[in-house]
């Protein structure tokens, strides 16, 4: 299916990334090195960038594909995929590990991560061309970057003229070779902006990507401060809606997949930063990735 964006045009949606099972493991305070540290509780949820982003977009009433590769011990992220209303077409089952993460969440809320890429590191160029057969010029491609062949993607998707919306998360050098310029939008938190500009305070980062990439829309995460959006010389921005912070894993997941579902539904800046805010403050008041993902009903009544 196709989702119809501003003025009835009708595109389709593509997520190409991750796909991964968090062992989240709740802890008094992170581990230090050489420490054992006890913890109080293990719990098992299907995530990863990509697949958090796509059961967002889902669940915020847009039609998406997803694309990636799995274990053979992934079924269960197929079927969190048809559970989360998202098409998974393009998901191939591999004799590998499926990706997974060692997840610690401390009594306040926050996290940090392991990561271990598995089959999200086995995309192929023929795998990239087979799936993006399937779109065409104005569709979205969705990317982070916890798959490989990042940069292949980005070319091919350009050449076909797809939207292309990039979450340069994690950050690291697997980016250095991607040809920023054909991204038509950055969503990105101020650690990652910093990485991408070398800027650390706001204002200058903003700066710096209107420097870099004059033709990309930029919305900017800011943890406690918010969100900006930045297309050249508009610049909106929007507060938080303050919960208490249960799990904050797929917050800035949440962010991306609602805000994009606004650009698609046509809505003005403000209205689509606001709704992101609000999706985000749900998630994090409850624990899990793709389960604390609130549908875009809940967050349309919240009363944050």
């Amino acid at each position: 299916m196709k989702s119809a964006g501003a003025g009835g045009v009708v595109m389709k949606v593509l997520n190409f990334g991750s796909l991964n099972l968090d062992y989240v493991y709740s802890v008094d305070h992170m581990v230090m090195p050489g420490e054992t540290l006890c913890s109080s509780g293990m719990n098992v949820f299907c995530g990863g960038k990509g697949l958090n982003q796509s059961i967002a977009l889902a669940k915020a009433g847009v039609d998406v594909y997803h694309a990636g590769m799995i274990g053979e011990e992934g079924g269960i992220l197929l079927e969190a995929c048809r559970e989360g209303g998202v098409n998974a077409d393009f998901i191939r089952t591999i004799p590998e590990k499926s990706g997974h993460t060692i997840i610690q969440v401390d009594k306040n809320g926050q996290n940090c991560i392991l990561l271990y890429g598995g089959a999200n590191r086995s995309i192929t160029k023929e795998f990239v061309d087979e799936v993006l057969g399937n779109f065409e010029k104005g569709d979205i491609l969705l990317l982070q970057n916890e798959v490989n062949m990042l940069d292949y993607i980005i070319d091919k998707a350009y050449e076909q003229g797809m939207m292309i919306i990039l979450n340069p998360s994690p950050y690291d050098s697997a980016l250095d070779v991607c040809d920023f310029g054909k991204i038509s939008m950055f969503l990105l938190n101020e650690i990652e902006g910093g990485q991408v500009t070398g800027e650390k305070e706001t204002d200058k980062i903003l700066e710096k990507l209107k420097e870099f990439y004059p033709e990309a829309k930029v919305v900017l995460t800011l943890g406690g401060d918010g969100s900006v959006y930045q297309y050249k010389d508009e610049q909106y921005r929007q507060g938080i809606y303050k919960v208490k912070a249960v799990d904050t894993t797929a917050a800035g997941d949440t962010f991306t997949g609602y805000f994009i579902s606004s650009v698609i539904d046509g809505l003005p800046v403000p209205e689509g930063l606001s709704l992101a805010a609000k999706a985000s403050a749900i998630a994090v008041s409850r624990e899990g990735a793709t389960a604390s993902i609130p549908l875009k009903e809940e967050v349309l009544k919240a009363e944050l």
